[in-house]
C-alpha cells in the first residue's frame, strides 16, 4: 500500500512538471533486446556510431549499467506538432527541420524535470536513483514498451495510442521495487506505410533500420561527406527526417504538445534557403542556440543546406552558392560544386570552374569538380 501511494505521488508530480505519461517496469523486463541489438550491430547498421558497439555490454540489460537497479520509471513528454510535419518537404526553396529539433533541446527540458521526480522518489522511498535522457547506454524504447507507454513500430520508433509517434522519453532507475505496469502490445498489424515512405530505402525489413541509409543519420550523425547516392533523395531535409513517423496512422489520435512546455521556434519551421546560405559560423550559433541543430556545427549544417539548394533547382540561389566556393571548409566548397551542377547550365559551370578549380588544393573538392564536369559532358 505504501508503494502504491508512492507511485501515485510520482505520477502527480510528473504530470505537474509537464510529463504526459509515466509507467514503471522491471529491470529484467527486456531479455530479448540484447539479441536484436547484437544482430543489428553485426550487420554494421549503426554506421559510424561506434559508441553503439562500444557500449553494447552495458546496453543489453539495465543491470549491466547498474547492478542494483530493481525498477525503471519511464516517462514521456508529448511534442506533437501543430501542423503537418511533412508540409515543408514539398517547398524546395525552404529547408525541412525535424519536428523534435524545432524547439529547445529536449535533453535540457527533460533532465531537470526528471531530477525533480527522482528526488521525490528518493526522499519518500528511501532508495537510490539515477536519471537518464538519451545520455547513457539505455535501451529506452524497449523499456518504454515493457512499461506500457507504447510499442516499437516497424520503423523502430515508439508508437503510442494516445500520442502517436511524438514522445520524448526519459528514465529513472531506482533500487526501490515499485509496482509495475503492464507492457503494451504491437498494434501495427499489416500496415507498412512507415517502411514504404522512406526516401532512401533505409529499412531492410520491419523493425530493422540500416542507419547508413537513413536521412536522419546522414544529416545529423555522419561527420563526413554524404554519399552521392543519397543526396538527391534527401531533397530539402537539412536536419533529420520525419517521413516514417509522420505517415503513421496512429498520429491521428495524437494531441498537440503544450505551447508553453515545448514551444516551437517560428524561424525553425521551414526556414528559407536564402537565409540559411547567408549564415556564417557566428550567425549559425546565434540562430540555433539552445536547439539540437546547434550541436551539428556550422560546417555540416551548410553541407546539408547546399544539398537542399542543389535539389531546389532554383537559379536564384546561384550567387550565394558561388560565394561559398571560397569558404575555408573543404566540405562546404565540395557541396557548393555539387549544388552548382544542378543550378547552372554547362557553359556557366565551366566558366566558374576556370576561376576556382586551378587554385583548389583539397583532393575531395577537386574530385567534386571532376565529377561535375563529367556529369555535364554526359548530359
Amino acid at each position: 500500500m505504501k508503494l502504491e501511494k508512492l507511485k501515485r505521488a510520482l505520477i502527480e508530480r510528473a504530470e505537474k512538471l509537464g510529463f504526459d505519461v509515466i509507467r514503471i517496469t522491471n529491470a529484467d523486463a527486456i531479455p530479448m533486446a540484447s539479441g536484436k541489438l547484437r544482430a543489428w550491430l553485426s550487420e554494421n547498421h549503426h554506421g559510424s556510431m561506434t559508441w553503439m558497439e562500444e557500449t553494447e555490454d552495458r546496453r543489453h540489460t539495465p543491470k549491466a549499467l547498474w547492478s542494483d537497479v530493481k525498477s525503471i520509471v519511464m516517462l514521456g513528454m508529448n511534442y506533437g506538432p501543430k501542423e503537418d510535419p511533412l508540409a515543408y518537404i514539398n517547398q524546395p526553396d525552404r529547408g525541412s527541420i525535424s519536428v523534435y529539433a524545432r524547439s529547445r533541446d529536449y535533453h535540457d527540458i527533460l533532465k531537470g524535470k526528471l531530477k525533480e521526480v527522482a528526488g521525490l522518489l528518493a526522499t519518500r522511498g528511501g532508495g537510490d536513483v539515477k536519471v537518464f535522457v538519451d545520455t547513457a547506454p539505455v535501451m529506452e524504447k524497449p523499456l518504454a514498451q515493457a512499461a506500457g507507454l507504447g510499442w516499437q513500430g516497424k520503423h523502430s520508433v515508439l508508437v503510442s495510442r494516445e500520442f502517436g509517434n511524438w514522445l520524448f522519453l526519459g528514465s529513472i532507475f531506482t533500487t526501490i521495487e515499485l509496482p509495475y505496469d503492464e507492457p503494451e502490445v504491437d498494434h501495427c498489424g499489416s500496415c507498412r506505410r512507415c517502411l514504404d515512405i522512406c526516401p532512401t530505402d533505409a529499412f531492410t525489413g520491419p523493425g530493422n533500420l540500416d542507419s547508413r541509409r537513413c536521412i536522419s543519420y546522414l544529416t545529423i550523425e555522419l561527420k563526413e561527406q554524404i554519399p552521392e547516392e543519397f543526396r538527391e533523395a534527401i531533397g530539402n531535409r537539412i536536419f533529420g527526417c520525419d517521413d516514417c513517423v509522420a505517415i503513421c496512422p496512429w498520429n491521428k489520435f495524437a494531441r498537440q504538445s503544450s505551447e508553453i512546455k515545448l514551444a516551437q521556434k517560428d524561424d525553425l519551421a521551414g526556414p528559407a534557403l536564402t537565409d540559411l546560405l547567408a549564415l556564417d559560423d557566428q550567425m549559425f550559433r546565434d540562430r540555433f542556440s539552445g536547439t539540437p541543430v546547434r550541436r551539428l556545427g556550422h560546417t555540416r549544417f551548410m553541407r546539408n543546406v547546399l544539398i537542399a539548394a542543389g535539389n531546389s533547382r532554383n537559379p536564384e540561389l546561384v550567387p550565394q552558392v558561388i560565394n561559398l566556393l571560397s569558404n575555408d571548409e573543404p566540405m562546404i566548397r565540395a557541396m557548393s560544386v555539387w549544388a552548382l551542377v544542378r543550378l547552372l547550365d554547362t557553359e556557366d559551370l565551366f566558366r566558374i570552374k576556370e576561376n576556382h578549380y586551378p587554385q583548389e588544393t583539397d583532393s575531395d573538392v577537386r574530385l567534386e569538380w571532376e565529377k561535375a564536369l563529367a556529369t555535364k559532358h554526359q548530359s
